[in-house]
C-alpha cells in the first residue's frame, strides 16, 4: 500500500533586511513596467494604493509574513514597518495621529518610502512609475526634525522643564500644559534622538520627506535602499 505524501515548500520568514532587499528589487522592476490602469490618473492616493498592493502581492509569493490590518495601522505589524508612497514633486503623505509624543520620540515604527515620478505615454496610453528613491527610515529617526533639534539644543544649553514646556507650547505641540509637563519630565531623563521627518499638525499627521531624501545614507538610520540611475 502506497501513501501519497504532499510536500509543501516552506517559504522563508520575511525580515526587515529581506524586506529592504526586495523593495530595491521591486523598485527596479516597477520602474520598467508600463501600466494601462494608471494612464491619466492624477490621484496620488490611487497611485499609492496600486504600488503598495502590488509590492505586497510580490512579497506573498516569496515570503511568509502577516499583512497589516486597519487595527494594526501599519503594513507589516510583525516587523513594525509601514510603506509610504509619494510623488517627487511633493514628497509627503499622511499617517494616523496617536500621540503628540510621536513628534518627539518618533512614530513607533519604521518606514519604507517609495518616491516616484509618473510618466504617461500618450501613444500607448500607459503610465510608468519611475521609482527615483526607495528609502528606509528607522523608527528611532521618525520624529520631527525641528522639534527634536530644538529640544536637544535646549538640553545642550542647560535648559530645564520650564524651558522645554515653553518651547513645546510655542511650537504648538497638540498638548495641554499638564501633558507638556509630563513630556518635559520624560525628556529630562530620556532625551530623544534627532528625527528627520517634517511632521505637520492635523487630524492626521502630515509627513514630509524632502529632508529624508536629501540625507539618505548621510545620517544613521536613514538608508537609501534604491536610487534610480
Amino acid at each position: 500500500m502506497f501513501v501519497a505524501i504532499t510536500l509543501f515548500a516552506v517559504m522563508p520568514i520575511l525580515t526587515v533586511e529581506t524586506l529592504c532587499v526586495e523593495a530595491a528589487h521591486f523598485s527596479a522592476l516597477e520602474s520598467q513596467h508600463s501600466e494601462p490602469s494608471l494612464y491619466g490618473v492624477t490621484d496620488g492616493k490611487a497611485v499609492g494604493t496600486y504600488l503598495e498592493h502590488k509590492f505586497k502581492t510580490y512579497l506573498t509569493f516569496k515570503y511568509d509574513f502577516i499583512l497589516g490590518s486597519s487595527a494594526s495601522g501599519i503594513d507589516f505589524p510583525e516587523l513594525l514597518v509601514d510603506i509610504k508612497v509619494t510623488r517627487i514633486k511633493q514628497p509627503q503623505s499622511s499617517c494616523p495621529f496617536k500621540s503628540a509624543r510621536q513628534k518627539i520620540y518618533g512614530l513607533g515604527y519604521s518606514l519604507i518610502i517609495f518616491v516616484y515620478d509618473k510618466i504617461d505615454d500618450r501613444v500607448n496610453q500607459t503610465a510608468k512609475l519611475n521609482i527615483l528613491h526607495t528609502i528606509y527610515v528607522d523608527a528611532a529617526r521618525t520624529a520631527d526634525f525641528q522639534m527634536t533639534r530644538g529640544i536637544l539644543n535646549i538640553l545642550a544649553n542647560e535648559g530645564n522643564q520650564d524651558d522645554l514646556i515653553a518651547f513645546m507650547l510655542d511650537r504648538n505641540l497638540p498638548v495641554d500644559e499638564i501633558e507638556a509637563n509630563n513630556i518635559a519630565n520624560e525628556i529630562i531623563t530620556n532625551p530623544p534622538l534627532q528625527g528627520f521627518l517634517t511632521i505637520s499638525n492635523a487630524l492626521q499627521w502630515r509627513l514630509q520627506y524632502r529632508r529624508v531624501i536629501e540625507r539618505a545614507d548621510k545620517e544613521q538610520g536613514i538608508t537609501a535602499i534604491y536610487l534610480s540611475s
